[in-house]
């Protein structure tokens, strides 16, 4: 092992100390997919943890994406079995609570990547912002407050806009009030 790949490994050990959850739609979206497949590469390049809901769309693009960049990824699954599951998955944790392990993704996420999505990720999105959690949009929902009108969570076009986001919003200590 050379210098490079000890520094890199050190890092990874680091950095395996952070969990970002990918939430969108099951569906297979070509869009969201590509979306996901290139935000998940990234957050498995950064050596974190990618969690997501375990199955279809974008948690299987995202988690092949941060497996083909050597992550470790994890699935919250809705059902009691782990048939189903995304084969790019590391772990698969079967609930048997349906749409509420939603929460649990959120809760076990140290940030999160909005990407797409369907009516499971705007309650994803909910239980982020309730929880105060760093949260990124990428061409997801749009979630306005207040008077102003202001977006509630920072929106992106780009995977690699997002990663940076999160990850600057985690290490900056972000905590949504």
């Amino acid at each position: 092992m050379n210098v490079w790949q000890a520094i890199g490994m050190e890092a990874q050990k680091i950095t395996r100390d952070i969990y970002i959850g990918i939430i969108g739609t099951g569906e297979e979206d070509p869009v969201a997919v590509d979306l996901a497949h290139e935000a998940g590469r990234l957050v498995g390049a950064r050596g974190a943890v990618l969690i997501c809901g375990g199955l279809g769309g974008v948690m299987n693009a995202a988690s092949r994406g941060a497996k083909e960049a050597n992550g470790i990824t994890i699935g919250i699954l809705p059902g009691k079995e782990r048939a189903g599951a995304s084969a790019f998955l590391d772990y698969s944790i079967p609930t048997g609570l349906g749409e509420v392990r939603n929460a649990i993704i959120v809760s076990a996420a140290d940030g999160l990547i909005a990407i797409g999505g369907g009516y499971g990720t705007l309650s994803e999105i909910g239980f982020a912002l309730k929880s105060g959690k760093p949260l990124v949009g990428l061409r997801t929902w749009s979630l306005f407050r207040g008077e102003e009108k202001a977006n509630a969570f920072p929106e992106f076009s780009e995977p690699l806009d997002a990663v940076e986001a999160v990850f600057g919003m985690i290490a900056s200590g972000y905590r949504r009030a």
